[in-house]
């Protein structure tokens, strides 16, 4: 292992499911290799500078796996954890591959890239198991999600199905990733929050549930000792009265004030509020740096130009 002391930062971004499927697609290969173009050719120059660990969202992904299921009765049916980690490997591949081509399209001094399947420990008791709340796959309409016979929640984006989102308790594979950036690997895990698991005894048991992958990926950066959190989505930052006409995008945001728009119901269940809430449970360790950013904007975000960075 290499001492990490004097080197570069590290630097985690945990990438939305929108960086991968817009509103609107379909979420073909094509279109997921093309969103991801715009991303990783900012990841690859801020590789120079960061140690880089990339987390990411797959509710798109998991979400079409669920439908695929169930419009076939030939195959066994696999359950929620197992989707999970097929998911892992379908879009560490497609953000490993393409990355790998952008460092050499820009002739750019390239790190070793590897893909982790990663296992997070939730609590079993967690009372997240009670009600589902977490938003996958893909937008219904109203008409749609009533006629349906599983739970819907309406987002800001339309009806999503939902299913269950325990609070992440820590990353499995924290020391081994930890080991890998100390390396100077660019490391891609906790793919869509983790395969949640939960221990029995000394051994682990997957679990059905999705983790939000903004608050796996905050408990990671914790754990490795990340310097800088960016939470990279479809927005400029965060916002007050969101998609109204006096909504204001907030430049900085401190803990307080954080606390204060949370309880006045700024940000909504499933989308904001999560993202916010890490970037609190980060930047509350003295000298942590979080930053919400719009996907176009993660090197200004690193530069303190852009997004909402929030203070202690």
């Amino acid at each position: 292992m290499i001492d990490s002391d004097n080197r570069k930062p590290i630097l985690l971004v945990a990438l939305g499911g929108n960086a991968m499927i817009k509103k609107g697609q379909e979420g073909t290969a094509v279109q997921q290799r093309d969103n991801l173009k715009v991303t990783v050719r900012q990841i690859a120059r801020l590789s120079q500078t960061h140690r880089i660990i990339i987390t990411h969202g797959n509710g798109p992904q998991v979400g079409n796996l669920l439908l695929q299921q169930e419009c076939c009765d030939a195959v066994p049916k696999m359950p929620l954890e197992i989707l999970v980690a097929q998911t892992q490997g379908q879009i560490g591949y497609m953000i490993e591959s393409c990355l790998d081509s952008e460092l050499m399209a820009q002739n750019l001094n390239a790190s070793p890239l590897v893909s982790l399947i990663s296992y997070v420990v939730v609590d079993e008791h967690d009372p997240a198991f009670k009600t589902p709340t977490k938003p996958i796959g893909p937008v219904y309409t109203k008409t749609q999600a009533e006629a349906a016979s599983w739970p819907f929640h309406k987002t800001a984006k339309g009806y999503r199905r939902v299913t269950f989102s325990p609070k992440p308790v820590t990353i499995v594979e924290k020391h081994e990733i930890k080991q890998l950036i100390d390396m100077d690997f660019i490391v891609i895990c906790c793919g869509g929050g983790g395969i949640p698991v939960i221990r029995e005894g000394r051994a682990f048991s997957g679990i059905e549930a999705v983790i939000d992958k903004d608050l796996a990926s905050a408990r990671l950066a914790v754990e490795v000792g990340a310097d800088l959190f960016v939470i990279a989505t479809d927005v400029k930052g965060v916002a007050t009265n969101f998609g109204q006409k006096n909504q204001k995008i907030l430049r900085t945001l401190t803990l307080a004030d954080a606390r204060k728009h949370m309880r006045a119901g700024h940000f909504p269940e499933g989308s904001m509020k999560p993202k916010v809430e890490a970037a609190m449970q980060f930047v509350g360790i003295p000298g942590k740096r979080a930053v919400i950013a719009f996907l176009e904007e993660i090197e200004q975000a690193v530069a303190g130009k852009a997004g909402t960075e929030f203070v202690a």
